[in-house]
This record gives C-alpha cells, structure tokens and sequence, in this order.
C-alpha cells in the first residue's frame, strides 16, 4: 500500500513562502502522476499542481506564477515550493499519487496564511 507524508506547512505571513514536501513509500514513484491538491473548510478539495510522470507540470491558474511544483524520482519525493502567499491559500494541503486506477492521498499538512 503506498504511504504518502507530507511535512512543511504552518503558519506563514502574506507574502511569505512555505515549502511543501512529500515523501513517498511502497511506491514505483517514477511511473506515478504526484499531484498537490488542497481544501479549505466548506469547499471541494481542488488540485493545485501536478508532474507527471514524464516530467510535464500543471497548475491551477489560482497559483500560476507563485508556486513550482517538483519531483525527485531517486529520493521519491515531491515537493511544493509556495511564493507569494495570500489569505486565500490558507488550507490543507495533500499530496497525491495517481497511476491508472491507483490513486492514494497523503494524511496533510496545514498551511495558514494570515497576519
């Protein structure tokens, strides 16, 4: 069963950075899609970024420009480098690993943007 662990949020003033990082197990982590999805209370969890497994990237267009999403295929790991925070950002944040029908979530990591 893949384990997905993501460490790095907290709580970060407007215009700050936060680096996001998940670690991944039990996983062939270089045939994965690894995504960062995020959910603020009372609203659908959204996708925010993704690498595939080819090394192409997407983005919400919420964060285009503030965040860069990267992979690490030796290490098994995906990170979320945030820039230019804003009170909108505020949520949890999850790490995804998508392969066909597979897809596991990470447990998540808080990120409060507030001053």
């Amino acid at each position: 069963q893949v384990q997905l662990v993501e460490s790095g949020g907290g709580l970060v003033q407007p215009g700050g950075s936060v680096r996001l990082s998940c670690a991944a197990s039990r996983i062939i982590f270089s045939i994965y899609d690894m995504g960062w999805y995020r959910q603020a209370p009372g609203t659908p969890r959204e996708l925010v970024a993704v690498t595939t497994s080819g090394g192409s990237t997407n983005y919400a267009d919420s964060v285009k420009g503030r965040f860069t999403i990267s992979r690490d295929n030796a290490k098994k790991m995906v990170t979320l480098q945030m820039n230019s925070l804003k009170p909108e950002d505020t949520a949890v944040y999850y790490c995804n690993a998508r392969w066909g029908t597979n897809n596991s979530w990470g447990q998540g990591t808080q990120v409060t943007v507030s001053s």
